[in-house]
């Protein structure tokens, strides 16, 4: 049963904007952690942030914030991320992830934490 399906990537000049999609089975979205990672060519996965669809709490890595926003759309099960002023850098295959029912401690930022993956979107910044 596919849980997670992303959409919306694709090719933008830097300084340009996308917006990408997560949309998920009520049970892996509702009241949890649902997390955005992006692998670039080459390099391990790596954190965007995340939301807690409980109460739109959002986290971000250093590297995009002021940039990135997450938000959530619960009517629909989805989780949005908001990708503005895009560079080069953050070029990449991008993942949303679901936190694990039922783990009360770890790391969000570690992809190993979590079993269940989108089947990513591709996003490509050029310059």
């Amino acid at each position: 049963q596919v849980q997670l399906v992303e959409s919306g990537g694709g090719s933008v000049q830097a300084g340009g904007s996308l917006r990408l999609s997560c949309a998920a089975a009520g049970a892996t979205y509702r009241n949890n952690y649902m997390s955005w990672f992006r692998q670039p060519p080459g390099k391990e996965r790596e954190a965007v942030g995340y939301i807690y669809t409980g109460s739109s709490y959002t986290y971000f890595a250093d590297s995009v914030k002021g940039r990135f926003t997450i938000s959530q759309d619960n009517a629909k099960n989805t989780v949005y991320l908001q990708m503005n002023s895009l560079k080069p850098e953050d070029t990449a295959m991008y993942y949303c992830a679901a936190w694990p029912r039922g783990k009360n401690s770890g790391n969000r930022f570690d992809p190993r934490e979590y079993d269940t993956w989108g089947q990513g979107t591709q996003v490509t910044v050029s310059s």
